[in-house]
């Protein structure tokens, strides 16, 4: 730290990103990527792209977010797109949180500090002893609403009639649903978007689009509110998404049968590695995410993520209270699976 930080931002504690090692033979399964490359059409569309790269990019990603309103049933000026579903959730707090902010302590680790870069009011509400969101603590308050649906680390996930309740006893805040895993098994806010004026849904590329590294995330909302995510854009960076991820998201959108393809084989590895680990002691939440969270028998997560390594497995520990001795594990290839359990095996034995 520099002499020169802002006082304000001197105890500021960043987001830690998921190890990202550039080493051969590593079975990563800690940063929730997809297994699959991207979607057919997709590197020639960038490539195609690449061709322009001396203009700026299309400001309003009008062929991307037609694609997108097309895709989920929506006006274009019902969406908003960004350089990933972080940015976009970054202008959401700006935008929205300005009278405090609400979410649980078992969550996305960059809601704390997104609320404390921009000097935002937090109350963070304990999960319930199962790790599951008591609907009745976001209820009637006075504070913007923020729940991952599924939630991460854990994987599980409200109902449409639970989140109806918190949306409907909620009408003068607004209620960000950030939905990066929902493709994988849970139930969507979409259908909230024409009906309420205070939902902001989010989502990703990254996970269930096969786009990690490109970038892309969205938000689909009521034309006000987009509006005023539009505006905190405009205010910073205006030309957020470049013209190689506009690209590339519009050639993902293009392949349906591709994306539900390799979200069924996900889902059907997600439930097959369950049923293994369990079988073996482990204690795994159910899980409608792209990863499973599990508690290893007879050892600490810690420990058990150590021996994991050493047989070049990575998966994600969080040194949090109650979740310590968890860790959630990416749903990768059947074969990464596979490996993943024979290490575990010989870790156990």
């Amino acid at each position: 730290m520099s002499k020169f930080l802002s006082d304000r931002l001197q105890t500021l504690k960043a987001y830690v990103p998921g190890e990202q090692p550039r080493v051969r033979n590593l079975i990563k399964l800690n940063t929730n990527e997809s297994p699959f490359p991207p979607a057919p059409g997709v590197q020639e569309a960038v490539e195609k792209a690449a061709g322009s790269l001396q203009l700026y990019n299309d400001l309003a990603a009008t062929e991307l977010t037609g694609l997108l309103a097309e895709t989920y049933g929506l006006q274009t000026d019902e969406i908003a797109v960004s350089n990933g579903s972080d940015e976009i959730l970054a202008f959401a707090f700006q935008a929205f949180g300005g009278h405090g902010l609400i979410f649980p302590d078992i969550t996305y680790g960059f809601y704390t500090v997104w609320a404390d870069l921009y000097g935002l009011d937090k109350k963070i509400v304990p999960l319930t002893g199962d790790f599951s969101v008591d609907i009745r603590d976001y209820q009637g308050n006075d504070r913007c609403v923020v729940l991952a649906n599924p939630n991460a680390p854990t994987g599980k996930a409200l109902s449409v009639p639970e989140l109806r309740q918190i949306v409907e006893a909620n009408p003068d805040q607004v209620v960000i649903v950030d939905e990066a895993y929902v493709d994988f098994g849970a139930e969507s806010a979409l259908a909230f978007v024409p009906r309420y004026e205070n939902v902001l849904v989010v989502r990703t590329f990254s996970k269930s689009r096969q786009m990690a590294g490109a970038r892309l995330g969205f938000a689909m909302g009521s034309r006000q509110l987009i509006d005023d995510l539009n505006r905190v854009r405009y205010s910073f960076h205006p030309y957020n998404v470049n013209t190689l991820t506009q690209a590339a998201g519009a050639a993902a959108l293009r392949q349906p049968q591709y994306f539900e393809k390799c979200l069924k084989e996900t889902v059907e590895t997600r439930q097959w590695t369950k049923a293994r680990l369990e079988e073996l002691g482990f204690l795994v939440l159910d899980s409608k995410a792209n990863f499973l969270f599990a508690a290893p028998p007879g050892m600490t997560g810690e420990a058990y993520q150590q021996k994991l390594r050493e047989r070049n497995v990575l998966v994600r520990r969080f040194d949090w209270p109650r979740i310590r001795d968890y860790l959630r594990i990416t749903i990768g290839s059947k074969a990464q699976m596979e490996a993943l359990l024979t290490a575990t095996k010989e870790i156990l034995a």
